[in-house]
């Protein structure tokens, strides 16, 4: 088997440049233990890269990308340049182009982080949203008319086709399936008149087809709540772009801190690449200072190891960050600690090794 892959990198702006060439480190230490290549290829695409040229990437960007097995992103954004900007000039065309159609973000409270929410024991919390991620609420189909005037007026419309409303939740009940059975759509069909009913009907018709899952419907509100009320109910959460990008940021919240969760866009069929990247955003208050927690990326890119079809070595990488969190005490500030990027990346360079030569 031929275990080279080349992998397309963007480090993006802030501390995407910190928490890109740590995570670089660990993944190529896990891949010398695993027999596993990674060629890295990187590209200046972000919010200077714009500044520059006015593009967040080139012309032939998306071509360039299609040569490469994966993407690895760091963080977009920066004072000056608007986010809209920055998103739909590099993130959603990448999405959408290589179908990316699922967007997978565990969450889950790592051993030796205590959550801020009260009574919540270690590992009780562990699930993971599947939130759609080419279209929903997150169209380019609308408009703003008579600007600047008193009658200006913006018409956003959200798009929901049920051939991307069924590939989303049939990878979310055969996760499920693999997982602990336990199913539950994020919907507000009592306010929202057509698209959610929409989304509703066909998620109970799926479950009609996977009836060994476990199935339950949440108004986003009220869902929303039970992640902070009681998280441990939760095993697969299934929602649209715009609830699941919300619900995940909670999801982050609850476990501690935005600076560790991952995120994985995925084309499930293999036939374009996918793209691995942290929650988190460029953070500009605190790049360049050393300070930026390295987890996040790190476990994007065991993610990618495990979508490339080596659980063991993203086992191994899992282990070691479980280990630096639970037994080191060696943490960033976002997590309590006073630890810099490259103190915690040698603790989890160490730790990699205590993990593969473990019996």
């Amino acid at each position: 088997m031929d275990n080279r892959y080349r992998i397309a990198t963007i480090p993006g702006d802030g501390i995407g440049n910190e928490v890109v060439p740590a995570a670089q480190q660990v993944l190529e230490r896990a891949g010398s233990h695993f027999g596993i290549t990674l060629e890295w290829n990187e590209l200046e695409w972000s919010c200077e890269y714009y500044a520059r040229t006015g593009r967040m990437m080139p012309e032939d960007g998306l071509e360039t990308l299609a040569e490469h097995d994966q993407i690895f992103l760091g963080a977009v954004g920066y004072p000056g340049v608007p986010d809209h900007v920055s998103l739909w000039g590099l993130l959603i065309p990448i999405r959408r182009a290589f179908r990316q159609y699922v967007n997978l973000r565990p969450v889950t409270l790592l051993p030796g982080i205590d959550s801020p929410l009260r009574d919540v024991p270690g590992g009780g919390i562990d699930f993971v949203v599947v939130r759609e991620n080419n279209e929903g609420e997150y169209s380019e189909v609308g408009g703003r008319m008579y600007r600047g005037t008193p009658d200006e007026l913006a018409v956003q419309e959200a798009v929901f086709t049920r051939r991307g409303v069924e590939r989303v939740m049939r990878y979310a009940y055969d996760l499920a399936g693999r997982r602990a059975g336990r199913l539950a759509s994020a919907t507000k069909s009592n306010g929202i008149i057509h698209s959610m009913p929409f989304w509703d009907e066909i998620f109970r018709e799926l479950g009609g087809e996977h009836p060994q899952v476990e199935t339950s419907e949440y108004h986003i509100d009220a869902l929303a709540a039970l992640f902070v009320l009681d998280p441990a109910r939760f095993d697969v959460v299934v929602a649209s772009n715009l609830f699941g990008d919300i619900l995940t940021d909670l999801g982050a919240a609850i476990i501690g801190s935005i600076g560790i969760a991952p995120s994985a866009n995925l084309n499930p069929e293999g036939e374009h690449p996918s793209m691995f990247e942290p929650v988190h955003g460029s953070a500009p208050d605190i790049a360049g200072t050393g300070r930026a927690n390295p987890l996040g990326q790190v476990w994007a890119g065991a993610m990618m190891l495990d979508h490339l079809g080596h659980p063991d070595a993203a086992d191994a990488v899992m282990g070691a960050v479980s280990h630096v969190l639970a037994e080191t005490g060696v943490r960033t500030p976002d997590l309590g600690g006073t630890a810099t990027t490259r103190e915690v990346t040698d603790e989890l360079l160490s730790a990699l090794e205590r993990e593969v030569v473990a019996p």
